[in-house]
């Protein structure tokens, strides 16, 4: 039964994260007391040890149990000792399991843009927080058109990451439309593109113009579901059918690095223009897998 076969995915999530659970919040407490930053970093080489291996862990259980229909296409000339930018676009869960399917090891431990309430998540929160994910705060429209201030907190949260990260290879993983993709979701904001939402372009075109020069490339995920309506429970009970996974490798536009998004009007819609046309080239990959 599906829903027998979920619950015990469930268990076996549950149980690796308790395993795991255990050195992570050792290595998270000797985070908080080492002194200095040269110390701290040794640690958090522990932890993403740590992470590699729990991540590890449940995608050999998943293999093995839920058997997923992967069809994984990605470039041959990766490493875990340079940096990346990964970009994708969102329809579950899922995506980040089917993005370590196949991406683990070939490049280095991911880092991702959440959203601020992730972090009350029990264990996987304070993992994140330790593991120096950045995390994203949501305002609406009338709340930063009362304080326009709060727009920085995110701009300094990515800029803390961008400049850790020049001190040890890492990944960035950004789900450039922010939110998982479900066709009212488009039909609210209009989106010109048949199955995406509108790319925010903020985050990437910090982290480009931040972390540009370190870059080896940026990764273009595309991730498309046989189930139009795919849910990570769907996948835990070994229901969602074949996934795609489609990566390739671009070169980081000369132009990019050293660029500032939020000052220069003329690198902004450059920007736009770049990644409105890499979304229209995902949207049309997705007409011919769908």
């Amino acid at each position: 039964m599906p829903t027998l076969k979920g619950l015990v995915s469930a268990c076996f999530l549950i149980m690796t994260t308790l395993f795991w659970g255990i050195p992570l919040f050792v290595l998270i407490l000797l985070k908080l007391v080492a002194p200095g930053r040269r110390a701290k970093l040794r640690v958090l080489a522990g932890l993403n040890a740590v992470a590699l291996n729990w991540i590890g862990t449940n995608l050999w259980w998943m293999r093995r149990w839920l058997k997923p229909q992967l069809d994984i296409r990605r470039p041959d000339d990766l490493s875990p000792q340079r940096w990346w930018l990964v970009l994708s676009n969102h329809r579950s869960w899922t995506d980040i399991f089917v993005l370590q399917f196949a991406l683990h090891r070939r490049i280095p431990m991911p880092r991702f843009f959440l959203k601020q309430q992730l972090i009350w998540i029990p264990i996987v929160g304070q993992a994140w927080w330790a593991l120096e994910f950045p995390f994203m705060r949501r305002y609406s429209r009338e709340q930063l058109a009362r304080n326009p201030a709060l727009a920085e907190r995110d701009r300094r949260a990515t800029q803390r990451m961008c400049e850790r990260a020049r001190q040890t290879p890492l990944a960035i993983y950004n789900f450039v439309e922010g939110t998982r993709f479900t066709t009212a979701k488009r039909d609210a904001q209009d989106s010109p593109y048949r199955h995406l939402l509108r790319p925010k372009a903020g985050g990437t075109a910090q982290v480009t113009g931040l972390l540009g020069e370190n870059l080896s490339g940026i990764l273009d995920a595309t991730l498309s579901y046989a189930n139009p309506d795919p849910t990570f429970w769907g996948f835990l009970c070994g229901r969602e059918g074949q996934i795609h996974c489609h990566i390739r490798r671009l070169d980081v536009p000369h132009w990019m690095p050293g660029g500032d998004y939020h000052q220069d009007p003329d690198y902004k819609e450059r920007f736009h223009t770049w990644i409105n046309a890499l979304w229209q080239e995902k949207d049309q990959i997705l007409d011919t897998s769908s």
